[in-house]
């Protein structure tokens, strides 16, 4: 076990080479890093990682920093054993000066060689289980990207009841923090269990963390498992809902969204699709551009897909032209750029609506594409006062979505931000 880049989904030269094809088109790579923590074994020289190399004065058990009798975190109400005890038993790493820093600078040298190849950020993984001086210095020690500017990071904290000795507020100052709050809360979206209309004010009023530091998103690789945060979690196993939420999500104007891309399971410690051997297998391309062999790849779904080119085009603008029947049906514009509407209820939503938007005919990107002739999905009129006739029927999508890159002829087949 080390910092090496040769795993079962390829060789470090097979990662550079993926960055690099990735930054050529405008995709950035954010890489999950684990930095609290060794895994976990029983061997006599438990603590010994020659890969690294770290030794047994590197790490909390052993220097007597856990104040737990068997060396594990077990009390959330007490942030020695959270932040100095061994989560699940995985070997906790130590950052002070007793061994001249020795696990910071291999920590710094690994981000800054992945920075180096070109990554964009990180995901810090039991961030929750650091000291935020600990993290903030290591942070503060990071080169800038190759485009110049600060890596993006985002840490995973969980914080659902604000009662524990850890709370996401002490990790604002080093970056972003995964909000599992909000996922709980649109729960209710997808699987119309809140009403709707509850929504208006969706955000840091309901006791979310403040939006310009919240990293949100409606499942991620550990609850979708119930592992780590997991509670009323939608997921790929219950598409009907599980649309209607991350469509909702990326509407919204709340937080950094993330949306999941996985692979089917059955056990939860089921590995990804693979050979006899342990390698990882790509996944194949359907006709619709969607995945197959074994993967989900949520982030082909055309209304997932789709709503990414919704955000992009509503970036930066608030919330407006609310709309609701006063139980489950919906509606909002973002400025003048998007538009979105959602039917919660059993019976079909048909009225005339303020969209926001200018003037001409729009191709719902919930149901299909804009083409170079018209629409592959349903299409909406609107007109010179930004007013539509909608009609939105309960059933496999029922919702729409406007946006002024998806008008009517002006692509071929793919909307555009």
């Amino acid at each position: 076990m080390g910092y090496r880049l040769n795993s079962r989904s390829g060789t470090e030269r097979e990662f550079r080479d993926m960055v690099e094809r990735c930054n050529a088109v405008g995709v950035r790579i954010y890489v999950d890093a684990i930095v609290n923590h060794m895994a976990k074994h029983t061997k006599d020289d438990r603590y010994s990682f020659p890969e690294v190399p770290f030794g047994i004065h590197d790490f909390n058990v052993p220097k007597g920093r856990c104040p737990s009798g068997d060396g594990w975190v077990s009390d959330y109400y007490q942030a020695e054993n959270v932040r100095n005890c061994d989560l699940e038993g995985l070997n906790d790493l130590y950052f002070g000066p007793d061994n001249d820093y020795h696990t910071r600078e291999i920590i710094v040298g690994y981000l800054n060689r992945l920075l180096e190849m070109g990554v964009a950020g990180f995901r810090i993984d039991a961030a929750k289980h650091m000291w935020p001086a600990d993290l903030k210095d290591i942070v503060d020690r990071l080169k800038k990207t190759i485009w110049g500017t600060k890596p993006y990071i985002y840490q995973e904290v969980i914080d659902r009841t604000g009662i524990e000795a850890v709370r996401a507020a002490e990790y604002f100052d080093i970056g972003s923090v995964t909000e599992f709050k909000y996922g709980d809360e649109v729960f209710g979206i997808g699987t119309a269990s809140k009403a709707a209309v509850w929504y208006s004010g969706f955000g840091e009023q309901w006791g979310l963390m403040p939006d310009k530091k919240a990293l949100v998103f409606i499942d991620n690789h550990d609850n979708q498992r119930n592992h780590g945060g997991g509670g009323n979690v939608l997921t790929h196993k219950t598409p009907y809902e599980y649309k209607k939420a991350v469509a909702f999500m990326l509407a919204w104007d709340y937080g950094v969204t993330r949306v999941m891309s996985s692979y089917a399971f059955l056990d939860s410690d089921q590995g990804p699709p693979s050979d006899a051997s342990g390698n990882t297998h790509s996944p194949t391309i359907n006709a619709d551009t969607t995945c197959g062999g074994g993967w989900m790849c949520e982030h082909r779904w055309r209304q997932i897909r789709n709503m990414a080119c919704f955000r992009n085009a509503a970036k930066g603008l608030p919330v407006q032209n609310w709309w609701d029947n006063g139980r489950n049906q919906i509606a909002f514009s973002r400025g003048s750029r998007a538009f979105f509407a959602l039917n919660n209820e059993p019976h079909v939503l048909s009225r005339t609506l303020q969209t926001g938007l200018p003037a001409g005919v729009y191709c719902d990107v919930i149901t299909g594409d804009p083409t170079i002739s018209g629409c592959t999905g349903h299409s909406v009129v609107v007109d010179s006062a930004g007013l539509a006739w909608l009609e939105i029927y309960p059933g496999e999508d029922p919702m729409i979505a406007l946006h002024v890159g998806a008008k009517a002829g002006s692509g071929g087949g793919r909307c555009r931000a």
